[in-house]
């Protein structure tokens, strides 16, 4: 109960201050998140303590970057059919592999986000996986769209989010950019990391410290935990979190992190 009245004030003294700035139809209220749903989350493995969980929309985004719609909430909890963690196998990948991902970038976004959208996918395909990604220029042809983040994304320091893989095997569909944090980088590899990244959990991969957050975002030493799921460990890539991965959970905006050797083995193993 405390969590959610936490959340409900905090959802409320952030959208009174937008509904200041803006005009009253751009600004949707956030929903209140109940204590059946913080219960799933947590026998799913999700830290809903330390970060809040916001739900708007039939949607929920846990950890900071993670998107599950409540339609599939039930599935994972009875199903367990969560992705672990980046170094270790998933229960739910793409499947019907090989096949080529389609991905369409928002044409709202400036010419960076193209650049930074072609070399992450340059990075994949480099890897001669049974997965091959292509950027094209129509939404309704795409398999992931990146779009621009919900007005609240800035306000929780959300810099972005996507979801994983369709109990059918299909990538999850959609990336959130944060144009607030992004439309001034002018790093491009730092920004194809990020999409990298967001790629990394549509097509099934979940944070490499996702045993110990702290790695990478500071603070004391936080667990997501792999929650019903368990996590099944990839040869021949490391058990703990990897310097320079990039799944790591936190990241500045203008760092560049391409795979790593252990990134190499665990998306050849996958894919």
């Amino acid at each position: 109960m405390k969590k959610i009245l936490n959340l409900m004030l905090v959802g409320s003294m952030l959208f009174c201050i937008y509904s200041c700035e803006q005009p009253e139809e751009e600004s949707p209220a956030l929903e209140e998140v109940s204590s059946e749903i913080y219960d799933k989350l947590d026998r799913l493995g999700f830290n809903t303590v330390d970060y809040p969980v916001i739900k708007y929309n039939g949607q929920l985004i846990v950890e900071n970057d993670i998107v599950i719609n409540l339609s599939e909430l039930d599935d994972l909890s009875n199903a367990s059919q969560l992705p672990t963690a980046e170094q270790y196998s998933t229960n739910n990948l793409v499947t019907a592999t090989p096949r080529t991902i389609s991905v369409y970038v928002n044409s709202s976004f400036s010419q960076n986000y193209f650049d930074g959208t072609d070399e992450a996918i340059a990075r994949y395909n480099a890897e001669n996986l049974t997965l091959t990604f292509q950027r094209v220029s129509s939404s309704s042809q795409a398999d992931i769209v990146i779009n621009p983040s919900p007005w609240y994304y800035g306000l929780f320091g959300i810099l972005g989010s996507a979801g994983f893989p369709t109990a059918s095997g299909n990538p999850y569909d959609e990336i959130l950019m944060t144009r607030s944090y992004y439309d001034g980088v002018t790093n491009i590899d730092g920004l194809a990391t990020t999409i990298a990244h967001e790629m990394g959990h549509c097509i099934g991969f979940r944070h490499t410290d996702y045993m110990d957050r702290s790695f990478s975002c500071g603070g004391s030493p936080d667990d997501e935990g792999a929650g019903s799921t368990g996590a099944n460990h990839i040869p021949g890539t490391p058990t703990g979190p990897e310097a320079g991965s990039w799944m790591l959970a936190c990241g500045s905006v203008n760092l560049d992190r391409p795979f790593t050797s252990s990134d190499k083995t665990a998306l050849d193993y996958l894919y």
